[in-house]
C-alpha cells in the first residue's frame, strides 16, 4: 500500500485521478469474478425455476381437474421451455408441447420420480450431446393416477439470461463509473486551476514582483488563498518596517560612533569638547554604552531566532535566583524607581538560564523606561509578573506588541518584546500585557495543573521537615 501511494505522488491531479478509477474499475471486475458471479448464478438459477413453476402452474391447475384430457401447447415458435406428463404406471412420456425428452432426460426423470412425495420438485440434469457438455434444469409436478407433470429448460435459455443480466449489471456500472469520472474531472479541474493560480502567486512573492491572488471559494483552498494573502500583507509591512528599522539603527549607530570618533580626535589634539577631560571621556564611556547595548540586542534576536527546546523535561530552574541577579545589575539605572518583590522562592521554570535572564532583564528594562516611581515582581507556581505604574498601553498596539521591530513611544529598536515572545514561546509559556487601573503589567505564564500543584506542595513539605530536622540537629 505504501508503495501504492508514493507512486502515485510522483503523478499529477488527473493523472492521480485516471489511475483511482482504473484501480476502482480493477477491483470490481475482480469483485464480480470472485463475490457476484457466484450470487448471479443463483440467482438465475432460481429464476429459472420459478419460470418452471410459472409455467406449471396452469397445467397442473387442468391436469387436477381433468385429468383424463390431455391438453395441447400451441407455444409456436417458443422452445425454451418443454411440458409433458409421465405416466409411471406405464413407463411412457406424453409430451404436451413441441419437442421431446431425450434418452437422458427420461431416465434421470423417472430416477428421481421415485424420490419425490407429494410436492414440486426441481432438478438438474448435466448430459454429454454430440461431445458438448451441456445442463438443463426441470421440474417435477406430482398428479393423480401415478402421473408427473414435468417442465424442462434447455441449458442455452438460462445462458442467455445470465449473460443478458451480467451484461446489464456492467453497462449500468459503466454508465455509473464514467459520470462518476467526469464529475470527478470536473471536480479536479476546479482544484487545479486556483492551485495554479496559487503557485503563479506564491512564484512571484518569491521573485519579489508583484502579485494578485484572485481565489473566490469558501473551502480550505480558499482559506488557503486567504492566508496567503494574509501572509504577503505581512511580508510587506515587515520588510518595509525592518527597511526602516535598518536605518533607523544605521542612524542610532552612526552618532555614537560619530560621537566617540569626534571627541577622540578632539581629545588627542588636547581640546575638551565637554569642558574638561573626565566629562569628555564620561561622554565616550556614554556613547560606547549605547552602541554596546545596541550591537548586543541586535545579537540576542539573532541567536533567539535559532533557540531550541532542548532542556531535560521538567522545571529545574530556580527563578528567584536569576530575577535577584537582574535586579542587582539593573536597579542602579533609575535609583529613584522602587522595587517590590512578591517572589515565592521554591518556584521553578522550565528552560535555561540564559534565555530567562534575558526575558527579565528585558521585561525589567521596559518596565524602567516606563515607570513612574515604582515597579512590581510577582513570582508564584507557572507565572512571572512585572507591573509598573507608567502610562497604560494603546489598545492598537497591545495586538502587535511582541512582533519584531514595533517600538513604543520610549522605546529603543523594537526588539525586546519580541525576543520576550521568542524565549516564552520555545519553552511552551505564554506571555501578555494587560493595562492596570495605575499602569501596566506583563504576565509570563503556563498552565499548572492540580497533579503539578500537589507535587509542589509535597515538595515543599519535605524540604520543610528536612530543615526542621536540621535546625533541631544545630540546636
Amino acid at each position: 500500500m505504501k508503495r501504492i501511494y508514493l507512486w502515485l505522488r510522483e503523478f499529477s491531479l488527473s493523472q492521480q485521478l485516471v489511475t483511482i478509477v482504473f484501480l476502482v474499475i480493477t477491483v470490481f471486475c475482480a469483485f464480480l469474478m470472485a463475490v457476484l458471479t457466484p450470487s448471479i448464478n443463483l440467482f438465475t438459477d432460481n429464476e429459472m425455476y420459478r419460470m418452471l413453476h410459472s409455467s406449471q402452474s396452469a397445467l397442473d391447475f387442468y391436469l387436477k381437474n381433468y385429468p383424463d384430457i390431455v391438453p395441447v401447447i400451441d407455444d409456436g415458435d417458443n422452445t425454451s421451455i418443454i411440458h409433458g406428463i409421465y405416466d409411471e404406471k406405464n413407463d411412457r412420456f406424453i409430451m404436451l408441447s413441441s419437442g421431446v425428452f431425450s434418452d437422458d432426460e427420461q431416465a434421470d426423470i423417472r430416477t428421481n420420480t421415485a424420490l419425490i412425495e407429494n410436492e414440486t420438485s426441481d432438478f438438474q440434469l448435466t448430459k454429454i450431446s454430440d461431445g458438448i457438455r451441456q445442463e438443463v434444469l426441470y421440474t417435477i409436478t406430482p398428479l393423480e393416477n401415478d402421473r408427473y407433470l414435468v417442465s424442462l429448460m434447455p441449458a442455452w435459455y438460462e445462458t442467455q439470461f445470465r449473460a443478458l443480466l451480467v451484461n446489464n449489471i456492467i453497462n449500468l456500472n459503466i454508465i455509473v463509473v464514467g459520470i462518476l469520472f467526469f464529475l470527478l474531472m470536473l471536480w479536479i479541474s476546479s482544484l487545479i486551476r486556483p492551485l495554479n493560480q496559487i503557485k503563479a502567486y506564491i512564484t512571484h512573492i518569491r521573485k519579489d514582483e508583484p502579485a494578485m491572488l484572485m481565489v473566490d471559494r469558501r473551502d480550505e483552498i480558499g482559506e488557503l488563498a486567504d492566508a496567503l494573502r494574509e501572509m504577503e500583507f505581512e511580508l510587506q509591512k515587515q520588510k518595509a518596517d525592518k527597511q526602516e528599522m535598518i536605518q533607523n539603527i544605521s542612524h542610532d549607530l552612526k552618532t555614537p560612533i560619530a560621537t566617540i570618533r569626534s571627541y577622540g580626535e578632539s581629545i588627542k589634539d588636547g581640546i575638551y569638547p565637554y569642558g574638561s577631560l573626565e566629562k569628555s571621556i564620561d561622554v565616550i564611556i556614554e556613547h560606547a554604552n549605547r552602541l554596546e547595548k545596541k550591537v548586543r540586542s541586535l545579537i540576542q534576536l539573532n541567536k533567539m531566532e535559532y533557540l531550541l527546546d532542548d532542556c531535560p523535561e521538567g522545571d529545574n530552574l530556580n527563578m528567584s535566583e536569576v530575577i535577584d541577579k537582574v535586579l542587582l545589575s539593573l536597579k542602579v539605572i533609575r535609583p529613584e524607581i522602587t522595587f517590590e518583590t512578591n517572589i515565592d522562592r521554591d518556584v521553578r521554570f522550565h528552560g535555561d538560564e540564559d534565555p530567562w535572564r534575558i526575558v527579565v532583564e528585558n521585561l525589567v528594562d521596559n518596565a524602567l523606561r516606563y515607570a513612574n516611581s515604582k515597579i512590581v515582581l510577582e513570582l508564584s507556581p507557572g507565572e512571572l509578573k512585572v507591573s509598573n505604574d507608567g502610562k497604560q498601553i494603546d489598545a492598537d498596539r497591545k495586538a502587535k506588541l511582541f512582533k519584531p521591530y514595533e517600538k513604543g513611544s520610549d522605546g529603543q529598536f523594537g526588539l525586546g518584546l519580541s525576543i520576550v515572545y521568542k524565549v516564552v514561546t520555545t519553552y511552551g509559556y505564554k506571555v501578555e500585557a494587560e493595562n492596570l487601573p495605575d499602569g501596566v503589567c506583563f504576565r509570563v505564564w503556563r498552565e499548572v495543573s492540580k497533579k503539578e500543584l500537589r507535587a509542589i506542595q509535597k515538595e515543599r513539605k519535605k524540604e520543610e521537615r528536612e530543615q526542621q530536622k536540621a535546625n533541631k540537629l544545630l540546636k
